[in-house]
């Protein structure tokens, strides 16, 4: 028995407009107060997401 995964028309126009649309990141000092923070309540999953945006405005070309 095979499984067939349907695709809804509004996943693929979803993934499009993400795709085309540029989603400027906030200033480092931000992203810096923020990862702080998290560390502090020992939030380990914001820590790592807080660490990665700092890296990618830090250095754009890192990511890409």
């Amino acid at each position: 028995m095979s499984v067939r995964y349907i695709r809804r028309p509004t996943e693929v126009a979803a993934i499009r407009a993400a795709a085309r649309s540029a989603r400027p990141l906030p200033p480092v000092p931000a992203l810096m107060a923020a990862l702080l923070d998290a560390n502090a309540r020992r939030d380990r999953e914001g820590t790592t997401l807080a660490a990665h945006r700092v890296v990618r405005a830090a250095a754009p070309e890192v990511g890409e």
